[in-house]
């Protein structure tokens, strides 16, 4: 399969469905007691899942034989990362009322904030250089070492919805389970390569 263009165009818009829900459900007060909690807490399990799923493809690729399946990445990725920004602006705007100062006492004085915040700022630099123009621009090897962040914001997002939720943590501890997963995999593989890939299936004449 080399064509993946409507493959793309299905998880695109596929990925867009649960803001239009949250959107939907939000006009029509559907949110519960709490809408600003619960629309914040729900954009930040959608960021955490979309950047796992974008994690999950080269682990994927590799075992199935599939290289094709690597176009997948970078938009998953960058649907992360712009549910991510939703979530960042769900709590400035109806948490915080763009009330900066507050933010920022929010950013020194609670620990899940903080680690939440820096999470999200790791993502920056990796939506900036998701194109290809980047990866030439940078270089391979320096591109490929920028966007291991991932990782380290993937596991900061696990550790700030853990503290975030204190008492119910069986949602953040399957996060946690599918990054370490991932991480598992990519030691498996630096080490192991010939347990963890597949060679790509030859095209039938």
């Amino acid at each position: 399969m080399k064509d993946t263009r409507f493959a793309q165009f299905v998880i695109f818009v596929s990925s867009a469905v649960p803001l239009t829900l949250l959107g939907w459900d939000w006009y029509h007060h559907n949110l519960g007691a709490n809408p600003t909690e619960f629309a914040t807490r729900t954009t930040g399990v959608l960021t955490l899942l979309f950047l796992i799923l974008s994690l999950v493809v080269t682990p994927l690729r590799k075992a199935l034989g599939l290289p094709w399946m690597i176009k997948f990445r970078r938009l998953l990725g960058l649907y992360g990362f712009f549910y991510g920004c939703v979530h960042l602006l769900t709590y400035v705007w109806f948490d915080k009322f763009f009330g900066f100062t507050a933010i920022g006492e929010d950013i020194a004085k609670r620990p899940y904030i903080t680690i939440g915040m820096a999470s999200f700022v790791m993502l920056v630099p990796l939506a900036l250089t998701s194109t290809q123009k980047s990866i030439k621009r940078l270089g391979g090897k320096r591109w490929n070492l920028l966007h291991r962040l991932v990782y380290l914001s993937a596991i900061g997002g696990v550790i700030h919805y853990y503290m975030l939720v204190k008492a119910d943590t069986r949602e953040p501890i399957m996060f946690g389970i599918a990054v370490a997963a991932v991480l598992g995999y990519r030691i498996l593989n630096k080490f192991m390569p010939r347990i963890t890939e597949r060679k790509p299936a030859r095209a039938s004449r």
